[in-house]
């Protein structure tokens, strides 16, 4: 029934400071829209940040900044992302660790957004198979 995911809605303290955040660090576009509408994107992914004085209908039950848990998954090679990460002073929470996503095994890296939403980001593990 459902094909993919087209966006999400990340409920944050301060918009700019998100933007500046997404866009430096993880290297998303960012695009706004009608009536200050703020919009980061990810390869077919949206991001829509709603601000606190952002009235959506309908919205989640209890929006609130810091609530989020996200899974990117990065182009970089691992060791490309710690140069990254440390270029840019941001702490790695936990990292790099295996783990398993949607398409297969993953070495994952977790951060934390201005609001401590916390970012895992995923690089695929290729893996090479033989034939008997």
């Amino acid at each position: 029934m459902l094909t993919r995911l087209d966006h999400l809605v990340l409920n944050v303290a301060d918009i700019d400071r998100t933007v500046d955040f997404y866009t430096r660090v993880f290297g998303l576009d960012v695009r706004y829209g009608e009536q200050g509408r703020v919009f980061l994107v990810a390869g077919s992914v949206q991001i829509k940040l709603h601000g606190p004085d952002f009235e959506a209908h309908p919205r989640a039950s209890r929006p609130t900044p810091g609530s989020a848990d996200l899974c990117f998954i990065s182009a970089l090679p691992v060791d490309e992302l710690t140069r990254h990460l440390e270029a840019l002073n941001i702490t790695i929470e936990e990292g790099p660790v295996p783990r398993h996503g949607a398409a297969g095994e993953l070495t994952s890296f977790y951060v934390r957004d201005p609001d401590g939403n916390l970012v895992e980001l995923a690089r695929p593990v290729r893996t090479s198979s033989t034939s008997a």
